[in-house]
């Protein structure tokens, strides 16, 4: 890794707790975020030459604190600089504050600043976006494309909740008890998102997987905060699952395995044995949710030891559970995925094509559709969905799976002597 990827991502991997902090200090997001870009400039420009920093978040922190008061200092030129202890409750020096980032004055940090970005006062498609924004650093087009919206769209939509939580006064300081459990379900939310970027870019290169293992850690962080809530439970146990089946999901040269044809043996069993014993422990409370029911269809998958044991009987009505719970297109897709593999194909596209019109821009459904299509022979519209479906792949790995779908069906047209 050079040294310019390697300063990348640990400006990156800082974000959330250095944020958080610079939020406690200043009470405001756009001197935080503003605070915190210039200290990463700054590491951009030092770094290289000095070499990297004892802890990289101590750091960004206390370059990015003396920074948000050269800006209140520019927007207040005819106020009076606001007393020291309004911004740090530290020293001056970066080494006391390295020592410290694990003490109470921080471990709360980017907790505050999820229930901030997550505040009830701000609609839910808001307090989500503007999560996946602030606190992940999520570039706008990542977000839209997990919202299937388009990026203008996701840029007013952040803009407005910005300028909602500046105009609602919204206090920035860390909820008790009873509020934080009323903004538990946005939070998850959020962190499933987040890892749900991480999980489907896994393939694709570069550092945007990293979201699938900052998601698995703010749900660690959720359940010791929420250490008897089945729901945080089975999201831990969700993404647990399914994180345990990246080193099968690509082969070596980058293409997609699907589920039925990966190595078992690669999946990683002490991932799926926490995640076992995570949702085991969230069924016996009795108060199944949503994230408890994906759950339990990812352990059902990890415990086949092969695809043909899977139980896709259980798994459909699982899905059937779930679309009472949250009723959802997608939800409604995947659930088509086990019907395919009960009942057959036909019976599945049935419950596919009613889906066309709220999911006409998702990858998966003209994927989906055009396997279907295939097997039932209509190899026609089969190839029009597999075109659809490369048009909107989200990575160059998807566009390749599909590929070889459409070279199966132009193989399927070839007389028998020409055929491989």
């Amino acid at each position: 890794m050079t040294d310019i990827a390697w300063i990348e991502f640990a400006l990156t991997s800082a974000r959330p707790q250095a944020l958080g902090a610079l939020l406690r200090y200043f009470r405001d997001l756009d001197i935080a975020e503003e605070a915190f870009q210039e200290a990463c400039l700054r590491a951009l420009k030092t770094w290289p030459d000095k070499g990297p920093p004892r802890d990289p978040v101590a750091w960004l922190i206390f370059v990015g604190r003396n920074s948000g008061i050269d800006v209140v200092r520019r927007r207040a030129k005819t106020e009076a600089l606001p007393e020291e202890a309004a911004y740090s409750d530290t020293g001056d020096a970066e080494t006391d504050m390295a020592d410290r980032l694990d003490g109470s004055n921080y471990r709360d940090d980017i907790l505050r600043l999820l229930f901030i970005c997550c505040h009830p006062d701000l609609p839910a498609t808001q307090q989500i976006a503007l999560a996946l924004r602030i606190v992940s650093g999520l570039s706008v087009q990542q977000i839209a494309r997990a919202f299937l919206v388009g990026d203008s769209a996701m840029e007013q939509r952040i803009t407005r909740a910005k300028a909602r939580v500046a105009a609602a006064g919204i206090a920035f300081e860390t909820p008790g008890a009873v509020e934080r459990a009323e903004r538990l379900t946005i939070v998850s939310a959020m962190v499933y998102l987040v890892f749900n970027e991480g999980y489907s870019a896994a393939g694709a290169g570069g550092d945007a997987a990293r979201f699938s293992t900052e998601a698995i850690r703010l749900g660690r962080l959720l359940l010791r905060i929420f250490p008897s809530e089945p729901e945080t439970m089975g999201l831990l146990a969700l993404m647990l699952l399914q994180q345990a089946r990246a080193p099968a999901r690509f082969d070596a040269d980058g293409q997609i395995v699907l589920l039925e044809d990966q190595n078992r043996a690669l999946w990683d069993r002490n991932l799926i044995n926490e995640a076992l014993a995570l949702l085991d422990k969230a069924i016996r409370h009795r108060r199944p949710g949503p994230y408890q029911v994906q759950a339990a269809v990812a352990a059902l998958h990890a415990r086949a030891a092969r695809a043909e044991e899977t139980d896709w009987r259980e798994i459909e009505l699982l899905y059937r559970t779930l679309e009472a719970m949250q009723p959802s297109p997608v939800v409604t897709l995947n659930r088509a995925v086990a019907i395919a593999k009960v009942n057959g194909a036909s019976e599945a596209l049935a419950v596919v094509e009613p889906l066309a019109g709220r999911l006409g821009n998702y990858f998966y459904f003209h994927g989906l559709r055009g396997g279907l299509l295939m097997r039932v022979g209509r190899n026609a519209e089969a190839r029009e969905a597999f075109d659809r479906a490369i048009a909107l792949a989200n990575s160059p790995a998807e566009a390749a799976h599909i590929r070889l779908q459409l070279d199966r069906l132009k193989e399927d047209a070839l007389p028998p002597s020409a055929q491989k």
